[in-house]
């Protein structure tokens, strides 16, 4: 289990000169398998699981809930973050939201893992000389994340209660 691993604080982000924003020492970071920080003003989270980093905005899209303190699932081969409030899965590799349906069709329906579209904003992340960086977001693409990214702009700390 992942849970519980947040870092305690959300760190504001330095932007380096080439325009990539410092989140912290790689070491950290794999040691605790997570980290949060304010990114051109919203809250990222920057996750370590199975060798590879993956960032996201830190409240879920579906109405805010904290993926910090979310659990990170294996579905259908994917590594997925679930929401600790209403149980959504997103990808971490594309931000995608995944849900599991039938067709009524079939005579004996099978729920089988199905995709809603992107819906979080996924953030590049680039590992330089044992740092941890992200770019900024590029927010000529809009996601549905980003509603609750600027409603919690000015308040981030990561909530656990609805």
């Amino acid at each position: 289990k992942d849970v519980g691993l947040c870092s305690s604080s959300t760190a504001t982000a330095e932007k380096e000169p080439d325009g990539l924003i410092l989140i912290g020492k790689e070491d950290d970071i794999k040691r605790s398998g997570r980290a949060t920080a304010k990114v051109d003003g919203r809250e990222v989270v920057v996750f370590y699981h199975k060798g590879k980093f993956h960032a996201l905005d830190s409240r879920c899209y579906h109405e805010g809930g904290p993926l910090p303190l979310g659990e990170i699932e294996d579905i259908d081969g994917q590594a997925c973050i679930v929401c600790p409030w209403h149980k959504f899965k997103i990808t971490l590799e594309t931000g995608e939201g995944l849900y599991e349906g039938v067709n009524p069709l079939e005579p004996s329906p099978t729920p089988i893992w199905q995709s809603k579209g992107v819906k979080q904003r996924i953030h590049q992340v680039t590992v330089v000389n044992g740092k941890v960086y992200v770019s900024p977001p590029d927010l000529s693409v809009s996601f549905d994340s980003d509603y609750f990214a600027d409603k919690y702009e000015n308040n981030g700390d990561v909530a656990t209660e609805k």
